[in-house]
């Protein structure tokens, strides 16, 4: 099930799409604002946001576009009131996905959620072999090979690397990776995530004080290089 994180101020507008988006099988999560948003994205690890610009306080909605774009490929459906143009062209510029002009028809704006949804699933099939650099992971035999050589690695360092190695590039928060590889999400574990990425570096980089493979990006997370 895919869950859609709804950014919106108006309290009934974000019910409205709760119901709509629900009727067609999503999970929805709100947030009423830019930076309880940002929390969201990092609990829940939604598979698409759709976001209001005109949001209250000091994070609008094209400030978060603009980091959700610098963390991820995240899909964003940028929702407004405004009529200005301007407005319409910055939002695609930095990275959204589709515009909708308030007022909206909740039927539409639910079937532009499923065309974003499906281009963003228009990738292959997901691998069983990956490789990034002098890096090979193996899906099917639970390997992994650094110039050839067998690292030996635990389950979980094994599912974080593969993880992290099917999404290259692509930075996720310590909340989102305990989410998604340990299948639970709790503040008081996020350094789980860390012993663990340590333990990689250890194993995988020349210099696991100078990571090259595995690369924390301050403030958002981890993403591994490809």
């Amino acid at each position: 099930m895919t869950t859609v994180l709804v950014v919106d101020d108006e309290p009934m507008v974000r019910d409205v799409l709760t119901r709509y988006l629900e009727r067609d099988g999503h999970r929805v999560v709100t947030a009423a604002d830019g930076d309880a948003a940002r929390g969201m994205i990092e609990r829940e690890a939604p598979s698409l946001v759709l976001l209001d610009v005109m949001l209250p306080g000091a994070t609008d909605g094209l400030a978060l576009c603009r980091w959700i774009r610098s963390t991820s490929e995240l899909p964003v459906i940028l929702v407004t009131a405004r009529v200005d143009e301007t407005d319409r062209i910055v939002g695609l510029e930095l990275g959204a996905d589709d515009y909708v002009m308030k007022p909206f028809s909740p039927r539409e704006l639910a079937t532009r959620v499923k065309t974003v949804l499906r281009r963003a699933g228009s990738s292959p099939p997901p691998r069983e072999r990956i490789s990034v650099g002098r890096l090979a992971v193996d899906a099917a035999k639970r390997e992994a090979r650094r110039d050839g050589e067998l690292v030996n690695l635990t389950v979980k360092e094994f599912d974080l690397l593969w993880f992290l190695a099917s999404n290259p590039n692509r930075v996720f928060s310590r909340d989102q990776l305990m989410t998604r590889v340990w299948g639970y999400a709790s503040a008081l574990d996020t350094g789980t995530v860390t012993v663990h990425v340590r333990r990689l570096r250890e194993k995988l980089e020349d210099d696991a004080s100078a990571p090259a493979l595995l690369e924390t990006v301050w403030g958002a997370g981890y993403r591994l290089r490809a």
